[in-house]
Formats: structure tokens, C-alpha cells, sequence
């Protein structure tokens, strides 16, 4: 039995808004992958990007278990020798809810350019509001 491929012009992209507000972030960010992935249409092929959009809203309401919120740490590198900067989950919760879900995310994805295609579809806003409302998003319940 053949693999059926669906074209690209025929595939369906729907909006889902995901309202983050008290959600454990890894479980929040795997089920965003899988979304943005497109593993759970019948149609999924892994070198086709065939997901959908996500916009999720309350980034800064994001609850993470554990002592994860002081003892983890989001690391970047300024490019000079000994440029290494590191903040923790706390600090970047303040400072940028939205890289927080965008990170837990974009480390499910692959990494190629497949992967980099499907992070652009992500769309995080630190509260309750977004300028998505013209696309009709559906709301999904994780």
C-alpha cells in the first residue's frame, strides 16, 4: 500500500487559541508540538509541514512544577570570549513570559528547517488579548 502525500495546496491549516493560565509549561509545550507538527491529522508526514496555527494567550500564567521556577536556567551565548549569559525561569517569566513557551517549544521541534517553518506558525502573547481574532480561532482545550 502506497503512503498518500497530500499536496500543498490542499492542505488545511485551522487557528487554535490555547489559553496557557495555569498550565504546567512541558506538558503545555508538547501537546503545542504535536499541533504545530501536524501529527494529529490522518494526513501527517514527518518532511511535511501540514500543522496548524496556535496562539496562545496568559504566557506569564504559566505554572512550572517542582523547584524548576529557581533552579532552571535559559542560557545564550553574546558571541565574544566569555560571553555566556544565563537567567533563570523566574527572571525570564518576568522579563518575557513569551520566550519561556517559545523555548519549551521550539526544543520539541526538529532541528532544520522544517522545524524553524512550524516555530513561525506559534504565535505567544503575555495576556489575555491577541490580534488573531480575524482568523476565527477555535478554542483548544489541553
Amino acid at each position: 500500500m502506497k503512503t498518500y502525500l497530500a499536496p500543498v495546496n490542499e492542505i488545511e491549516r485551522k487557528w487554535y487559541v490555547v489559553d496557557a493560565e495555569n498550565k504546567v509549561l512541558g506538558r503545555l509545550a508538547s501537546e503545542i508540538a504535536s499541533r504545530l507538527r501536524g501529527k494529529h491529522k490522518p494526513t501527517f508526514s514527518s518532511f511535511i509541514d501540514n500543522g496548524d496555527f496556535i496562539v496562545v494567550t496568559n504566557a506569564e500564567k504559566v505554572q512550572l512544577t517542582g523547584n524548576k521556577l529557581n533552579n532552571k536556567k535559559y542560557y545564550r551565548h553574546t558571541g565574544y570570549v566569555g560571553g555566556i549569559k544565563e537567567i533563570s525561569a523566574k527572571e525570564l517569566l518576568i522579563k518575557d513570559p513569551t520566550s519561556l513557551i517559545t523555548a519549551a517549544v521550539k526544543g520539541m521541534l526538529p532541528k532544520n528547517k522544517l522545524g524553524r517553518a512550524q516555530l513561525q506558525k506559534l504565535k505567544v502573547y503575555a495576556g489575555k488579548d491577541h490580534p488573531h481574532a480575524a482568523q476565527m480561532p477555535a478554542a483548544l482545550d489541553i
